[in-house]
């Protein structure tokens, strides 16, 4: 029965039956074309069920974790260090409904080492072992590795490294590297290797051409190349090692050039830097032969020699005697294009003056003038010195004149080497005019020289002139 309402008064209508169900017929059509509308949520929210609680969807837990996260991290920054961080982890986990992540125990492993809580690692480490389910990532261990290096702790070192698959995780090589380079560092460390080395077959582990390098690096820095020979993988160890066999003081000229032989066979080419570290180790031991050698099978095998090998070689020849070929290599570096540079050049002079000719000497000074290169004091105190030992004081005293003309800068030991040897001709008086022009530039004579000096001029008969001449050192202070 249905009723409606009028303005004053409550009447009772009646609704025939048929317009009843035809009314329902046409809200249900309606409904089923419409899907949002009430009737159909109104099913689903009644009939269907949710393939999982909510609770347990990816989002919430994620959240959770997150939420967990910042309060252990509040609860590690706010507590003092007698606080233990691992049942910190576990209650702000536990109190949000959720399991620790590989984060979680990576932040209290940091956070342990920068706060000096060495203690409560172990526990760490075995609960995360023991209590956890997870895959632990591979650089959480890496990183405690590398600590453990940090303080010299090799056996905890080791044996974390052997106990990486008891967390779920793969024994990498990145792990074994991390383990050489700690073991590395010191000389007791690297005696351990070879017995790590046969032990991680056991649990799967192979070398790489990355590990190999570390060891080759570890060899030549604790002066044992000879060692590392067998482990060459790649042209960069080949260097190290022939550049560590070369700074070596024991080791035989024949064995370096053997090695760069034996290794040519073996497809490592020595490249420029390489010939030049060959080079420079045969001049240190006066072979200058066979620093030529090395010369030019440097050209040989594609790569130009530049000024400082060349240099090098020219010393290490003209040291040998070899005048002729100090020569040929001189005018061939000029051919090649190079353009020699002060040092070259005092080699080469150092060269004319062991053959006396110090005409030639005083030639490549000027030449060296027109061209740029400026001599310094050792081209004109290495000139000197030959020209005073072979008693030309003449031509010493007019290249002298000429340098003092040109502007040249000369040091004590020029005037002392002139003054000398003007005493010993007996021309005391020119010498002692050089002692005053010294002075006044403010260059402090030597005792020896001023001894020379007054001893000539006492030997002449002057000693009234000796006597003022030390007054009037000792009065400048020049004594």
């Amino acid at each position: 029965m249905l009723y409606s309402v009028t303005h004053r008064h409550r009447t009772r209508t009646h609704i025939p039956k048929s317009l009843v169900i035809s009314l329902f017929r046409s809200s249900s059509s309606s409904s089923s074309s419409s899907p949002r509308s009430k009737y159909h949520n109104y099913y689903l929210r009644k009939r269907r069920k949710w393939p999982h609680p909510i609770y347990k969807a990816r989002w919430h837990e994620k959240i959770s974790q997150q939420n967990a996260m910042q309060a252990l991290r509040t609860q590690a920054s706010s507590s003092s260090s007698s606080v233990n961080l691992l049942s910190s982890l576990t209650e702000s986990f536990a109190l949000y409904n959720c399991n620790p992540t590989p984060n979680s125990y990576h932040f209290i492993l940091k956070t342990l080492i920068q706060t000096s809580q060495f203690d409560q690692i172990h526990s760490v480490l075995n609960h995360l072992e023991k209590h956890e389910t997870f895959q632990t990532p591979e650089s959480i261990l890496i990183d405690l590795i590398e600590y453990y290096g940090r303080k010299n702790k090799f056996q905890e070192a080791i044996e974390l490294f052997f106990r990486i698959p008891n967390f779920r995780c793969d024994v990498g090589v990145d792990s074994l590297n991390c383990l050489l380079s700690v073991l590395c560092r010191r000389k007791e460390g690297l005696q351990i290797v070879p017995q790590v080395l046969l032990k991680s077959r056991l649990i799967n582990v192979r070398l790489e051409a990355s590990s190999f390098v570390i060891l080759v690096k570890a060899l030549c820095r604790f002066n044992k190349p000879v060692h590392a020979i067998g482990l060459l993988v790649d042209h960069a160890s080949f260097s190290l090692i022939l550049r560590t066999l070369c700074q070596q003081n024991t080791l035989e000229c024949d064995h370096v050039m053997g090695l760069v032989e034996e290794m040519k066979k073996l497809g490592f080419c020595s490249d420029g830097t390489d010939w030049g570290n060959v080079i420079r180790f045969l001049v240190l031991r006066n072979k200058g032969v066979e620093a030529l050698e090395a010369l030019n099978g440097m050209k040989l095998d594609g790569f130009m020699p530049d000024v400082i090998c060349y240099t090098m070689v020219l010393d290490a020849v003209i040291s040998a005697g070899e005048f002729e070929r100090a020569d040929q290599v001189f005018d061939e570096m000029l051919v090649s294009g190079l353009v020699p540079d002060i040092h070259t050049y005092n080699v080469y002079v150092s060269g004319l003056c062991k053959q006396n000719k110090f005409d030639d000497g005083i030639k490549m000074v000027s030449s060296m003038e027109e061209l740029g290169c400026k001599p310094n004091m050792i081209t004109y105190n290495m000139l000197l010195s030959a020209i005073c030992y072979r008693g030309e004081l003449g031509m010493a005293r007019d290249f002298f004149k000429h340098v003092r003309g040109k502007g040249g800068v000369m040091n004590s030991e020029t005037y002392e080497m002139i003054i000398s040897r003007m005493v010993s001709v007996g021309d005391v008086s020119e010498a002692l005019d050089l002692l005053k022009e010294m002075v006044e530039k403010g260059l402090v004579p030597k005792p020896s020289t001023l001894d020379e000096i007054v001893s000539g001029l006492c030997q002449n008969g002057l000693v009234s002139k000796g006597l003022s001449l030390l007054t009037e050192m000792l009065g400048k202070n020049r004594v």
